[in-house]
């Protein structure tokens, strides 16, 4: 085979290190456009399991690599005039130079040819077998075959610029400061004896602010060198870009992500392809491994279609996964502003658990004293100096008249299993056996306030006085036999409602007997489903009506907290979203107009709720459709209903179109619920695929939530927080009287797996 490479960057070349070390007898020629020895930025990082990777794929230049790391294993945190450090991280820097000269050498002694100065406009001309576009970031040929690749390009929003300074680091060293213009983050690290990389990194409004958009080269270097004075101790920065000018050597991140990787006999590599933020540090180790499996692919099985669609396939898992933690720890240093309302022990640990990638346990398995410092901080925090250390999800929360023995929450499931909307003994089972199973929290399934606002015929409801009296039933069980509480959800389907339960089709329309449904506009949920009727003022009546009295039984049947859906495109929520909420009147256009319904229902109940329970309101913070409710307008509906007396926000997202894309993963509506919490002070609740104790310690330790809703875990195992806290070692969680003979089996077991592991 003959081969081009473009690009002469990390993946480029050890892509052909691995297929010369596969295929010797293939012709590959790489043509880079830059000098030999010129090239942009100053270290890279590497874990220790990177190394190993590399080791493993060829030995040889794993070993020159090893030779020039410069190791740390510590990261330390300055904040506020206070430092912190914590230990275990296992990283390593070498000089992006230094890197090249060892795989150059090596692609050389193997056979591979290196055109440096040479750039190729277009790849079709070259008379190869394969062209592998490994030309970085700004990609000249997945600009060029733009169509091909689909490609998607974010511009992110801050400004960075890559220096050097002489200065050692001992550890990897995360600088704040702020100015008068706003905050500025440094990332330093040294990379071999006697420099250090010293990436400092500010948002786009700010850089502009601070004038830096006019200065020139030196005048910005200056700038930084005034404004790190204090941590640069005397040592200047340096710049390696000798071909930018002034602004052009600040700028900002591309995030690409490319829906097809190949064209014909192209191949997208490294960053071309996918890129990484650089403070996870992951763009290289991604590109060179990459590298590694497209070199196997080609090796086997040559440039034939199927064997490209197998390397996009094999990798694009770990690429996504990759990128959705860069992603977080993007938006993380983007938001540095709001995060600086925590204290310099939360925001540490707030960053070291940016990306996800890195939880409470993982954190206590790198550094045990750091975390317990940190859990003995925050318990003392949140409780009082007179409380032990404990798991941050075990530490008791209050909110009005209301205490919680714990951050966990049943969340509200759909059953299906009322008849003519009154629950039964499934309803006292199942949420009784939840209370007794140590949640802090219980919530009802969305209860609906009308038999015309059910989703279901399965759907439970509280509009009459038999449903008041059995939901009286369930929440008797759970005070008398728990010290868990226990919450209502009241909400209206609207467009959504006369479906079938969920396993005979999640909103798929009934067959026959379908009721009238209503929404503020007549756009029916999917084609299949039925057109609902556009509310008048007097449906606008009627269902406030229905809500005020919905919440009327649910105090009457003792609910410690009362929930509003206004959420999952029913029929609240269906006002606030404009792909919903088409009206011309005086509920309709502006995000306000559109509340205005919304918050007219909010007004009554609260004006008839008892001011010392709290009331929560639930929301789709995205509908993860283009021209549909964002992030940014579901802080300001929070702040609308916050300044009405809103005392908890419960931030879910989507289900609002049959159009959504969300981006799933852990945790995925979590950061939502940050944003909101950060900009607002509400209690704020978590939910979306929170699954472990560990998700739930790392959202709550991290100051991202107050509570955390989980709601399959506890369809598994109704004991699911008795469990972890086994597990975990924390001998305080209330169990039943009648289980204790349990509670000690199940202790030992945990002590014992805990011990071997």
């Amino acid at each position: 085979m003959k081969i081009a490479v473009l690009g002469g960057g990390p993946a480029g070349l050890y892509f052909a290190i691995q297929l010369k070390l596969r295929r010797p007898e293939c012709e590959i020629a790489i043509h880079e456009r830059n000098e030999r020895g010129n090239t942009f930025g100053w270290g890279v990082v590497f874990s220790d399991e990177t190394i190993e990777n590399f080791l493993s794929a060829d030995e040889v230049t794993a070993a020159e690599i090893r030779k020039t790391l410069h190791h740390w294993d510590d990261i330390d945190v300055l904040y506020k005039d206070t430092s912190i450090r914590s230990s275990g991280h296992g990283f390593s820097g070498v000089g992006r130079h230094k890197l090249l000269e060892i795989l150059e050498s090596r692609a050389e002694e193997l056979g591979v040819v290196i055109h440096f100065g040479s750039e190729v406009e277009d790849p079709k001309s070259l008379k190869v077998d394969i062209v592998v576009a490994a030309d970085g970031i700004f990609s000249k040929t997945r600009e060029k075959y733009a169509e091909h690749f689909e490609s998607d390009i974010d511009w992110r929003e801050c400004r960075y610029t890559w220096l050097g300074t002489k200065k050692p680091f001992d550890a990897f060293t995360f600088y704040f400061k702020e100015t008068e213009f706003g905050w500025f983050q440094a990332h330093c690290y040294q990379f071999n004896k006697d420099t250090s990389t010293f990436i400092i990194e500010t948002p786009e409004e700010v850089w502009k602010k601070a004038g830096i958009e006019e200065l020139t080269k030196d005048e910005a270097i200056n700038f930084c060198e005034e404004l790190f004075s204090e941590e640069l101790d005397g040592y200047s920065l340096i710049s390696n870009s000798k071909h930018l000018r002034g602004s052009e050597a600040w700028i900002r991140f591309p995030r690409v992500i490319c829906k097809k990787w190949y064209h014909e006999n192209i191949i997208l590599l490294g960053d071309a392809a996918a890129t990484a933020h650089f403070s996870i540090g992951s763009g290289t180790k991604l590109a060179m491994e990459s590298a590694i499996s497209l070199a196997r692919i080609v090796a086997e099985d040559g440039a034939n279609p199927e064997a490209l669609a197998r390397y996009q396939e094999e990798r694009e898992v770990e690429v996504f996964k990759l990128q959705s933690a860069a992603r977080n720890s993007t938006e993380w240093f983007e938001s540095v502003e709001r995060k600086t309302k925590l204290k310099p022990e939360q925001f540490t640990y707030s960053l070291l658990t940016r990306s996800q990638r890195v939880s409470h346990e993982n954190l206590r398995l790198r550094d045990k004293g750091y975390l317990e410092d940190y859990e003995s901080w925050l318990t003392k925090a949140e409780c009082g100096e007179d409380v032990s250390a404990r798991p941050p999800m075990f530490l008791p929360y209050e909110v009005k008249g209301l205490r919680l023995e714990n951050r966990v929450v049943v969340s509200p499931m759909d059953m299906y299993s009322a008849v003519d909307g009154l629950p039964g003994d499934f309803h006292l089972v199942h949420l009784g056996s939840r209370a007794l199973g140590g949640a802090g929290l219980v919530y009802t399934e969305m209860t609906c306030v009308s038999e015309l606002g059910r989703i279901t015929p399965g759907c439970a409801g509280i509009y009459t006085d038999e449903q008041q009296a059995a939901w009286k039933r369930v929440v008797d069980f759970v005070h008398s036999n728990s010290p868990a509480k226990i919450a209502m959800q009241i909400g209206h389907a609207g467009r959504k409602g006369s479906t079938c339960v969920a396993w005979e089709g999640m909103d798929k329309p009934l067959p026959d007997g379908n009721w009238e449904l209503f929404a503020p506009s007549p756009i029916p949920y999917t084609a299949e489903n039925q057109v609902p009727t556009e509310m008048t003022a007097d449906h606008m009546r009627d269902i406030k009506a229905d809500f005020v009295s919905a919440a009327k039984r649910a105090d009457a049947a003792g609910f410690d907290l009362l929930e509003l859906h206004f959420a999952h495109g029913y029929l609240l929520s269906s006002f606030i979203s404009p792909l919903t909420n088409q009206r011309s009147d005086e509920y309709g256009g502006s995000l306000e107009k559109r509340m205005r319904y919304p918050l007219e229902v909010f007004e009554a109940v609260k004006a008839i709720w008892p001011e010392e329970k709290p009331l929560s309101v639930r929301i789709s913070a995205s509908d993860w459709v283009p021209g549909g409710t964002t992030i940014g307008d579901s802080v300001q509906v929070t702040k609308m209903l916050h300044e009405l007396g809103l005392d908890i926000i419960d931030v879910s997202a989507g289900q609002v179109s049959a159009d959504q894309k969300p981006v799933y993963g852990r945790m995925f509506q979590t950061p939502f619920a940050e944003r909101i919490r950060s900009e607002i002070d509400i209690t704020t609740m978590a939910v979306g695929n929170i699954f472990e104790a560990d998700h739930v310690n790392s959202i709550v330790a991290a100051g991202r939530a107050d509570l955390c809703l989980l709601a399959r875990p506890h369809l598994a195992n109704p004991n699911w927080i008795q469990h972890a806290a086994a597990e975990l070692g924390f001998d305080k969680q209330w169990w039943p009287a009648q289980y204790q003979a349990g509670k000690e089996q199940y202790t030992r077991l945990a002590e014992k797996e805990r011990l071997q592991s």
